[in-house]
């Protein structure tokens, strides 16, 4: 499979054209992306919106705006909108925000903008609370006129309400016992129109060493992991009381894949958060600068039965390969098992952490961003001592199911002065598209979503 790596700065807002792999990526799966808004509406009733002085903080290329959807919802991970406008989102809490007191009522929230301006006016919060034993979550989905939301171990479904905005009745249990220990224990998805819900089990380790995060600690052969994470697992939305097991494994090698959605060819991809730590564990291997640069971010093309290298594999962007790990024989050259691992349709610079990904449908923006991936970088926190990377939204143009050039900044800023996971204004981590074809991108430290439009005279 070849790789054609594009590289080049553009200067301007919001304009710096990023390190990007291309990849071919063959065959169209049979699935389509459930309904979530898409673009019925036009883009004049958007225009009418006003938009916040200087972008509402952010910037972003010319024509576009950005308001302050809502603020101080709390830890707001990923988000949807219903073909209504409703926006759905999910927050989250415990030892990832320092265990801090989540915000009263339940983790979930419903937001409207009842006049058009481009704010909610409208919020109500539903859904399990501390007092229920609920912590939140970061997985959300729409179909079949109902809400579903990632809650501890569970995926939950609500029926959306035919007047207001939250839903009222109680939640039916999709699914339960998903692994909740070691590093990753969200559980971000992406339902199809069929009603098949794609789960990310992130890693409960970073690379399956013996010992996580140690010096020279090799990894478990066979990686015992890989029967319950590390993966995407299948579920049917349509049904209740699914329990999680390993035999429901749908893809495997995928360390922790935040940002799954779908084309509207019905391919699913996912973002994948490389591995940490090459220079620290492996000194004698990785300069302190490769591992800065090491490994690369991705987006996949996820199919059944695909394996796409974790815990074996790491991708290096310079060398434009999946690269045998440290853990299992590598020497930062070799390939090894890894040649025959599924490479990346794109890739990102190292540690930026890819936290979701939406493909834009809608007829707001210029056709230039149409079957386009806009991705949202949550920012890294081990690229150190160099400077750290990310906070930002990507943009990256596709062509049928394949990448087909550079990535570039759409929306930078969200960080402020400083970006340092423990100092950062602002970090994104959810995006969705609403009917009028607006991009909504959500922060999880302070609780604040944008709404993005364009104002712009380039034809539509």
């Amino acid at each position: 499979m070849a790789l054609d790596l594009m590289t080049g700065v553009l200067r301007g807002s919001a304009a710096m054209v990023l390190a990007a792999a291309v990849a071919a990526c063959g065959g169209k799966g049979s699935k389509t992306p459930a309904a979530t808004g898409g673009s019925s509406a036009t883009a004049a009733a958007a225009h009418a919106a006003a938009c916040d002085a200087n972008s509402a903080g952010i910037t972003l290329p010319p024509g576009f705006c950005a308001t302050i959807f809502a603020d101080s919802l709390g830890h707001t991970r990923q988000l949807v909108v219903a073909p209504n406008g409703v926006v759905y989102v999910n927050t989250w809490s415990g030892e990832y925000y320092g265990n801090d007191t989540p915000r009263a009522g339940g983790f979930l929230v419903a937001l409207r903008d009842t006049n058009g301006d481009g704010r909610a006016d409208v919020i109500a919060r539903f859904g399990d609370s501390v007092q229920s034993g609920g912590h939140g979550g970061t997985g959300i989905g729409l179909h079949g006129g109902s809400l579903y939301a990632e809650s501890n171990d569970k995926i939950l479904r609500y029926t959306l309400p035919t007047t207001g905005i939250a839903p009222t009745g109680a939640a039916d249990v999709i699914v339960s016992g998903m692994p909740l220990s070691g590093d990753h224990p969200m559980h971000p998805f992406a339902i199809d129109s069929a009603g098949a819900i794609f789960v990310d089990m992130g890693s409960a380790t970073n690379s399956c060493q013996v010992k996580n995060r140690t010096l020279n600690s090799p990894g478990h052969q066979p990686c015992d992991e890989l029967k319950t994470r590390g993966g995407i697992w299948k579920y049917d939305a349509n049904r209740t009381g699914q329990t999680f097991s390993a035999t429901a494994r749908y893809a495997t090698g995928i360390r922790n894949g935040e940002g799954l959605a779908f084309m509207s060819s019905g391919a699913l991809f996912s973002t994948q958060h490389g591995r940490d730590q090459l220079a620290e564990n492996w000194p004698k291997l990785y300069t302190p600068e490769q591992g800065a640069e090491l490994p690369a971010e991705e987006v996949v093309h996820v199919e059944q039965g695909g394996d796409y290298g974790w815990p074996f594999c790491y991708f290096d962007g310079a060398k434009q390969q999946l690269i045998l790990a440290p853990e299992y024989g590598g020497d930062g050259v070799k390939q090894g098992v890894c040649a025959t691992k599924r490479p990346p349709v794109a890739f990102f610079p190292a540690h930026w952490a890819p936290m979701s990904l939406v493909f834009y449908y809608g007829a707001m923006f210029p056709a230039r961003y149409r079957d386009g991936a806009f991705i949202a970088f949550h920012g890294s926190w081990n690229r150190a001592p160099f400077p750290q990377g990310g906070y930002l939204v990507a943009f990256v143009p596709f062509n049928g199911d394949t990448a087909s050039g550079p990535s570039e900044v759409f929306a930078d800023g969200f960080a402020g002065a400083n970006k340092q996971p423990g100092s950062a204004a602002h970090r994104p981590a959810g995006l969705a598209v609403g009917p009028d074809g607006a991009l909504y991108i959500s922060d999880d430290v302070r609780g604040r979503i944008w709404r993005v439009t364009y104002r712009g005279t380039t034809p539509q």
